[in-house]
């Protein structure tokens, strides 16, 4: 693991797939929101729909049905079943910290750092799972899409984390996500660190192709690397 000196003021990290798990719960309201737009499972057009989804994981959920669906009325619509489908699984349990993100999370705050959890999902679903896990005042702030603007991959969360925070540059920030488009945030907000994660949704070559600095097994390794 290569060290790193910057002076990291902020740490701006992703939730499911980096710090909560995700365990093909993305995937599996999705195929409830695809069925009630009538797209079956199984089918060639749910098979393409499922790789785009795959493909853009961590994108705003919204932004992402609205490229599979066209019209905003059906992706709000798909974002709405998304949404119910989501909580229902979160609701039944199906929501859990990977092993090490809390301590991570805690460990880096002492370190006397700001940490901001961001998604690409809805308010109300980034406070589901908030809520589920207890982690209501475990970071310094939380944000969705949209409330930054627009959501990954462009550099509005990063941004709007450093405004909310009175970050004093740029390169004060790290940024760490499982995810390609968690690395183009990152790197087009000109973060020093950009770090993936290897247990979500996207392996080494993805997250290094879209700028990642570094890649770590898992969010565990976060606090040692930023303290040097």
């Amino acid at each position: 693991m290569n060290i790193v000196s910057y002076d990291i003021r902020l740490v701006v990290l992703d939730m499911a797939g980096t710090t909560v798990a995700d365990d093909g719960l993305v995937e599996r309201a999705f195929q409830a929101a695809a069925g009630s737009l009538g797209v079956e499972a199984g089918s060639p057009e749910h098979a393409k729909m499922l790789d785009h989804v795959r493909a853009t994981m961590g994108e705003s959920k919204i932004s992402v049905f609205r490229h599979l669906f066209g019209e905003e009325e059906k992706a709000q619509r798909a974002n709405t079943a998304f949404e119910a489908a989501y909580h229902d699984l979160v609701d039944a349990g199906h929501c859990e910290a990977l092993p090490g993100a809390a301590e991570a999370i805690a460990e880096l705050r002492g370190q006397g750092r700001k940490v901001v959890l961001t998604t690409g999902f809805s308010r109300a679903t980034q406070d589901r799972i908030l809520t589920a896990l207890g982690w209501e005042s475990i970071a310094d702030l939380t944000l969705c899409p949209a409330e930054a603007g627009r959501g990954r991959p462009y550099p509005d969360l990063a941004l709007t984390a450093l405004l909310r925070t009175g970050t004093d540059a740029v390169r004060q920030i790290a940024v760490a996500g499982d995810t390609g488009y968690d690395m183009l945030t990152g790197s087009r907000a000109g973060a020093s660190v950009v770090a993936g994660v290897l247990t979500g949704a996207h392996g080494e070559e993805r997250l290094r192709t879209d700028g990642a600095t570094h890649v770590l097994a898992s969010v565990a390794e976060l606090p040692a690397l930023l303290a040097g």
